[in-house]
Formats: structure tokens, C-alpha cells, sequence
């Protein structure tokens, strides 16, 4: 449409440059680092039993989660998109809604509830019970607690594209919960396959969680070898396992989600309900899901919360690390947006093979652990020169941002440029219309909602972010996540509540203000 080399060529290759310096050379530098390592070493750090207790503490976390989580999430997803739930939009974002908290906040929470103090804690044995708390099924159940929205909300979209006339035509001869199984489920059992398999490596990848419940996996043994011994080469012989492992998930999740991680058209025809006998019960059990997924965690924060005598002492104690964390988040998901928009963009034009290679590296990235994240950003700017003017700055965290969400926002955001036809583009071009006018006036007015949900949902995965945080963070500086982290050895647990539910809230006020809006939009 553009002729020579125009601004778009200049835009969306400077915006692939910095995606590569941001995302990709971290990992790659580690990749680069582990290769030049001799290997006896590999041998003596991954062949010994410590290792193998690790492998099997990350595999047992990794795919107990994915069952747990598709076991619940599935079913809801289900009933989203198949029977006649009231207040459906408003119910979804309640739903959705773990998925965006961070998950050491909800493990916190678990912490105090099988507490000695707790409610819980009277009706069982106390040793029995503190046993469980610090336990590997104890990482599971509360990572599934978190995690179970993608199951749910991936099977949900899988279940829309699924074009209503077959099931209606099978409805004529066969019961409801034939077409179900039969038809409906093998239709969409490839994407929730595929979510389980995200979820599986999101699991695996999680250190806030491991760390406070005191499971030994491969993520925690990154941290403790780099941040607590010093041992920068023993972090990497340990995290390459763990960086294989999520590469070879993610590679295998993209392959079967494949054009569906961008697209989001519905199925022609209706979407029967399959279930509505199935309403009531239905709608119970997703307000109980909500109860206990959100009501348990927060009621046991604010009882927590209460035996701190004045929360404003509590807040102001810890006010730098508030200011951090807004200031910090604000601008890094401005500057993640910045740059996934016009990544989104090309990835919503691409064709063919090409827009699945990027659906593939996009998502491998995303799926590189926390921790491996931080050492490699460490390995890479802590050295002389040019680069150690970085390290060791606010930038850092910056870095972290970028090399974490650019992905998950770049994808949000294809999926947004996929409902913007290419004709109105071309009809700008053949109008005289410069590429830049043409994005300026057309194509980003009308995927500004997804814009502006990438950049909320960005800003609440910064504003919770810890991996890779506490590692790249300059000496006497702290965000909020890191704040609470580190003081819950140390400090009265209902100072530590304050702080988590003033994160919480931080996390939920956008989220509330969706869910009303969702609500008022359906009710029209």
C-alpha cells in the first residue's frame, strides 16, 4: 500500500528491535552463558539428588496445578458459555478476577488461615494442620486458585467459535448431554488442552508462591543460589532445566492453540443452551467459587488486618515502597503498551507461517520464568561500561516489565487490530493517506478499548510483580511486593495484612469498575 520505505517499515522494525533487545537477549545471553559452561558441571549440579527432588517438586506443582485448575475452570467456562447465568458479565470479571492478584497474596492469606490463631486451626489438629499449610499440595491448591480464570475463560472462547447450528441439528435426535459430549467437548478439548498447558508452565514458573509456603523448586533454587549464595554460575546450570522445560510447554501450547490466540471471532449461527435446566446450580456453584477464590482470601486478610493498631502508622512506614510501586507500575505499563501496540499491530497483519512464528516466540517468551528473567537481566547490564550506567537505576524495573508483559500485551493487542479491517487501510492509503495518519485516525481510535485494557491489565501485573523485582532492585529500593516480601519474617502478621490488602485494593479498584461497566452494558 505504502511505497519504498515508509514509516510503517521504520516503526514496526524499531518496535521489533527493542522487543529483541528487551525480551530476547536476556534469555538469550543465559542460553549463551549455560552453552559455555563445561559439562561436568551440568553433570554435577543436575544428575545429583537434590536435583532430582527439585525436578520432581517442579513437575508435581506444575501438573497438579493444570488438572486442579482445568477441573474448575473448564466447567465454569462451560457454563459461561452455555447456559443462561444472570448477571453473566458482572459473574465473568468476579471469575476472572484471581487470575490478576498476585498469587504470594493469596498464599499469604493461606499462611494465615491454617495459622494456630485461625478459625480453621480449632476445628483440626494444629501440628496436622501447619504441616499442610507448608506443603507441596498446599502450593497446588492456592496456584490453582489463581490460575483456574484461564482454564475458564479459554474454554468459554473456545466454546463461542463453535458454530451453533451442529449443535442445534443434534438436538433433534440426541439429548443435551450427548451433543455435549459428543460434539461440543471434542470441539473445544484442543484449547483447553492448550490452556492447561499455559497453565502448567505459569505454575512451574511462580517463586512467590514456593517461597512462602517453603517448597523446594527449581525457582526458589534460582533465587536462593543467586541471591542468597552469590553463585551466578550455579543459577544458570539450575534454571536452564527449568527454561527447556517452559520453552518446549509453551512451544507445544501455541502449535495446538495456533491462529486462535489472536482471533476472536464467534461461530456462526447461535450458541444454544445446552444446560438451562443446569441454571440454578450453575449459578451456586460460581458464586461459590467467587466466596472462596475472593471473599476467603480477603475476610482473612482483614481479620488479620485487624490486630494492627493503626493502619496509617502501618502505611506511611511503608510509603516509598507505595510511591515505587505506582510511579513504577504507571510507567511501565505506559512503556509496555508503547511498544506491544505496534508489535499487536504487526502481528494482526502478518499471514501464513510468519504469524505463527511470532504467536510462538511471543508466547515462549512469556512463558520464561520470573527468576531466569532477573539473572538474566542481571548477567546482562551488571558488567562496565555503557551498560552498568543501567544497572543498578529505576530502569531496571522497567526492563523487567518490558522483558515480562511486552508478550502478553502484544498478543491482547493483535487480538484487538484483528476486528479493524484491512480495506479501511487501504481505502486511507489510496486516499493519499500517509501510514502514520492512517494508524493516528483510523486503525487506533478504534481498538482504544484494547488498548486501554492492555494498559490496566499491564499495570496490575506490574504493580503485583515480585520475580523478577526483587532481584533487579537497586540497593535501598523497594516496590511494594518486594516490601511485604520481605518483612513477613520479621514484622507483626497484621502489618503485613495492611500492606497485602492495601495491594489488593490497588488491584481491584480497576477491576470493579469493568465488572459495573460490563454489568450496565448488559443490562442494556
Amino acid at each position: 500500500m505504502w511505497r519504498g520505505p515508509s514509516s510503517r517499515t521504520m516503526v514496526v522494525g524499531s518496535a521489533t528491535v527493542l522487543f529483541v533487545v528487551c525480551c530476547l537477549f536476556p534469555i538469550g545471553y543465559l542460553l549463551f552463558v549455560s552453552l559455555s559452561s563445561a559439562d561436568a558441571a551440568y553433570a554435577t549440579v543436575w544428575l545429583d539428588a537434590r536435583q532430582r527432588g527439585l525436578l520432581s517438586n517442579t513437575a508435581l506443582l506444575g501438573t497438579g496445578t493444570a488438572l486442579l485448575a482445568t477441573a474448575i475452570g473448564a466447567p465454569l467456562g462451560l457454563a459461561l458459555a452455555r447456559v443462561a447465568l444472570p448477571r453473566k458479565a458482572l459473574l465473568r470479571v468476579a471469575l476472572a478476577a484471581p487470575v490478576l492478584l498476585p498469587p504470594y497474596i493469596v498464599a499469604l492469606a493461606w499462611t494465615y488461615l491454617g495459622s494456630s490463631r485461625g478459625l480453621v486451626a480449632t476445628l483440626a489438629g494444629r501440628d496436622l494442620l501447619s504441616e499442610w499449610t507448608y506443603s507441596l499440595p498446599a502450593a497446588v491448591v492456592v496456584l490453582t486458585l489463581v490460575f483456574y480464570p484461564l482454564s475458564m475463560l479459554a474454554t468459554e472462547v473456545a466454546l463461542r467459535r463453535v458454530d451453533g447450528r451442529l449443535e442445534e441439528a443434534a438436538l433433534v435426535v440426541a439429548p443435551a448431554g450427548r451433543v455435549l459430549w459428543r460434539i461440543t467437548l471434542p470441539l473445544v478439548a484442543p484449547s483447553v488442552f492448550a490452556a492447561a498447558l499455559v497453565i502448567f508452565v505459569l505454575a512451574v514458573s511462580e517463586f512467590g508462591v514456593p517461597g512462602l509456603l517453603r517448597v523446594r523448586v527449581y525457582t526458589t533454587e534460582v533465587f536462593t543460589a543467586f541471591a542468597a549464595l552469590y553463585d551466578f554460575g550455579r543459577a544458570i546450570l539450575v534454571a536452564v532445566p527449568l527454561l527447556v522445560l517452559c520453552l518446549v510447554v509453551a512451544v507445544l501450547a501455541a502449535a495446538i492453540l495456533g491462529e486462535r490466540l489472536v482471533t476472536t471471532r464467534r461461530g456462526s449461527g447461535t450458541s444454544p443452551a445446552l444446560l438451562d435446566a443446569w441454571r440454578r446450580p450453575a449459578t451456586m456453584v460460581a458464586i461459590m467459587v467467587v466466596a472462596v477464590t475472593l471473599g476467603v482470601p480477603l475476610v482473612v486478610l482483614v481479620r488479620e488486618a485487624l490486630g494492627a493498631q493503626s493502619w496509617s502508622s502501618v502505611v506511611d512506614g511503608s510509603g516509598d515502597a507505595i510511591a515505587n510501586s505506582l510511579v513504577l507500575a504507571t510507567a511501565g505499563a505506559t512503556a509496555v503498551v508503547s511498544l506491544a501496540v505496534w508489535l499487536g499491530y504487526a502481528r494482526a497483519r502478518a499471514r501464513g507461517r510468519i504469524g505463527q512464528l511470532a504467536d510462538v516466540l511471543l508466547l515462549v517468551v512469556f512463558a520464561v520464568p520470573s527468576t531466569i528473567v532477573g539473572v538474566g537481566l542481571i548477567g546482562l547490564w551488571n558488567r562496565p561500561g555503557l551498560l552498568g550506567t543501567v544497572y543498578g537505576t529505576d530502569v531496571m524495573f522497567l526492563l523487567a516489565y518490558l522483558a515480562r508483559f511486552v508478550p502478553v500485551a502484544a498478543l491482547a493487542l493483535a487480538a484487538s487490530a484483528r476486528y479493524v479491517p484491512v480495506s479501511h487501510e487501504e481505502a486511507a492509503a489510496v486516499a493519499g493517506a500517509g501510514w502514520l495518519r492512517t494508524m493516528s485516525r483510523i486503525v487506533l481510535p478504534q481498538i482504544r478499548l484494547g488498548i486501554v485494557a492492555a494498559w490496566v491489565i499491564t499495570f496490575i501485573l506490574a504493580f503485583g510483580e515480585l520475580g523478577v523485582s526483587i532481584l533487579v532492585a537497586p540497593p535501598g529500593e523497594a516496590t511494594l511486593p518486594i516490601r511485604i516480601y520481605t518483612i513477613i519474617a520479621n514484622t507483626p502478621s497484621s502489618h503485613v495484612a495492611v500492606l497485602a490488602l492495601l495491594q489488593a485494593t490497588v488491584i481491584f479498584i480497576p477491576l470493579a469498575v469493568l465488572g459495573a461497566a460490563a454489568s450496565v452494558r448488559e443490562a442494556r
